[in-house]
């Protein structure tokens, strides 16, 4: 019994020992989970067992990238132009996480099911393209023009959408969960379904926006 509790708590310590890295590059990120033995996601984060700065901080160095941990910072990879993301999409990539695509024109694109999690969109154009079912989790997206943009199922959890153009937006059945919509263009916008809890709808214009009964109740 007592050999099974040791074994127990051996492997929660190892759990809980595991630590997440996020570098500036992905040719940076993969170098150094070989070089500590950790695990890189594809793009530009590698998690390890065991975590060891100074030993993290020489690799980091040795590929002349910087790093840091996640919610400390944004580790943004080098700038991300719309072409080579389109090129990378069209292949099949889907991992963009972390990109940095700030100014960046993208409109009447396909790019379902693209996870761009914590990447920087500032004052980008992703009018009438199709963000359907991507995760666009804690996105900068503020002063963007997504206009007439298909968010349809998208996860847009503590999104930064202050003063973006979300006019005529499909946004059924999103999750907007804590996102920030201060002062957001939301006119006609069709939010049927979508998970608003939490969201900051101050000074957002919602004149002719499509809500559920129930939702436009908890708002």
């Amino acid at each position: 019994m007592k050999n099974m509790i040791s074994t127990s708590l051996n492997s929660l310590l190892k759990q809980k020992q595991k630590s997440v890295l996020l570098f500036e590059s992905i040719a940076g990120a993969q170098e150094i989970a070989f070089m500590l033995n950790g695990e890189w996601d594809g793009c530009n984060g590698v998690t390890v067992n065991k975590c060891d700065e100074v030993a993290i901080n020489t690799a980091a160095a040795l590929m002349a990238t910087a790093w840091c941990y996640p919610g400390v910072s944004f580790a943004l990879l080098k700038r991300l132009t719309s072409r080579e993301l389109l090129q990378r999409y069209t292949i099949g990539e889907r991992n963009f996480v972390n990109a940095n695509l700030r100014c960046a024109k993208l409109c009447s694109l396909s790019l379902a099911e693209a996870n761009l999690s914590r990447a920087s969109l500032i004052l980008s154009d992703l009018s009438k393209s199709n963000l359907s079912r991507a995760n666009l989790t804690a996105v900068d997206f503020r002063e963007s023009n997504l206009s007439d943009t298909n968010l349809n199922q998208s996860q847009l959890v503590r999104a930064n959408l202050v003063s973006a153009n979300l006019l005529r937006a499909d946004l059924r059945e999103a999750n907007l969960s804590y996102a920030c919509l201060q002062n957001a263009n939301l006119r006609e916008a069709d939010l049927r379904g979508a998970n608003l809890s939490g969201a900051d709808l101050r000074g957002a214009d919602l004149d002719g926006a499509i809500f559920d009964e129930l939702e436009l109740l908890k708002t």
